[in-house]
């Protein structure tokens, strides 16, 4: 069984770096300082996440049907995989996100309204925003 390396010291929570490589087969081992793969330090569920979004091409609609989640969910998980990848989400797309969360928002309150929801699943979906 291969275990997930850890990416973070936990004595002191620095990043840890890679000094010794190994070959299972011959034994050869190469000793250095290595950089880790940045997807590697990435949790479970945002690399998975990552693997449907990049088998769906990057389309949205498609990762939301392949995964069971909302649009805002979507988006929400791709924001934290660019945070945790060290990358920046600029001002325009933030503002793209809020205008999207609102006119869902009102979308769901009209559905609420017309009896299409239930308050409970109304309630679930606009914490999921």
């Amino acid at each position: 069984m291969k275990y997930k390396a850890p990416s973070k010291c936990p004595v002191c929570g620095e990043k840890l770096s890679i000094t010794k490589l190994g070959c299972h087969k011959c034994s050869t081992f190469i000793e250095g300082d290595f950089e880790p793969c940045e997807f590697c330090s990435l949790p479970e569920d945002d690399l998975n996440f990552l693997k449907t979004f990049i088998k769906c091409r990057g389309n949205i609609k498609d990762v939301e049907k392949e995964m069971g989640i909302s649009y805002p969910t979507v988006r929400g998980k791709l924001d934290t995989v660019i945070k945790s990848l060290g990358l920046e989400i600029s001002p325009k797309e933030n503002e793209k996100e809020d205008e999207t969360k609102k006119s869902l928002r009102k979308e769901l309150l009209e559905k609420l309204s017309k009896g299409e929801i239930s308050p409970k699943e109304a309630t679930e979906k606009i914490k999921n925003l």
